[in-house]
């Protein structure tokens, strides 16, 4: 879906500073950036306090604004501005949630997204807390597979940042990752949901 007129004529005068321009961007987008946050805790298991929950937001449209509106400066229109958006919200979420779940134990970090790998409904609230157990798992994995998970789920790195690295395209990622989620359910005796 393209720009459409209405979006267009909001992200010009957001860029101009007009008037007027940045409540009414938030006003039509506020639903937006809610549903992606709850969506993308939900989708980790995780339970966002109110308080949380309105920083994210508040950390969403910061992003929007920082360096004189730079994130809304490189969007092209070539795709509809909800879903430019959807994609920013997800990504500022998705940073803070696997941020905020790191754990620290005396052999390096943790990461509790390793919660048995919530992102599709993995089993939430069976954490995985020790380090031998999560090894156990990546055992089961292929090297590719293994070193994918690893970094997105441990290391907290984007689906972009894992394509720059594994020098594979950036969305075989998701498929990469929902096949070493269900091999690693099954090796944790665990039905997906």
């Amino acid at each position: 879906m393209a720009l459409s007129e209405i979006d267009r004529n909001l992200l010009g005068r957001c860029l101009a500073r007009k008037p007027r321009a940045w409540e009414d961007f938030v006003d039509r987008y506020m639903g937006l950036v809610l549903h992606v946050i709850d969506h993308s805790a939900q989708s980790r298991a995780v339970r966002l306090a109110p308080p949380d929950r309105e920083d994210l937001v508040g950390e969403v449209f910061l992003a929007i604004v920082k360096d004189d509106f730079a994130v809304l400066r490189r969007f092209r229109g070539e795709a509809s501005l909800a879903t430019y958006l959807t994609v920013i919200t997800r990504r500022v979420a998705i940073n803070r949630l696997v941020h905020k779940r790191n754990v620290h134990t005396g052999d390096g970090v943790v990461h509790q997204a390793m919660r048995v790998l919530p992102d599709n409904g993995f089993a939430p609230g069976q954490p995985l807390s020790n380090r031998d157990e999560v090894t156990r798992l990546l055992e089961e994995l292929e090297g590719t597979e293994a070193q994918v998970v690893r970094m997105y789920h441990l290391e907290g790195k984007s689906y972009q940042e894992i394509s720059s690295l594994m020098g594979m395209p950036e969305n075989s990622i998701g498929p990469t990752l929902s096949r070493a989620r269900e091999k690693m359910r099954r090796a944790a005796g665990i039905a997906a949901e």
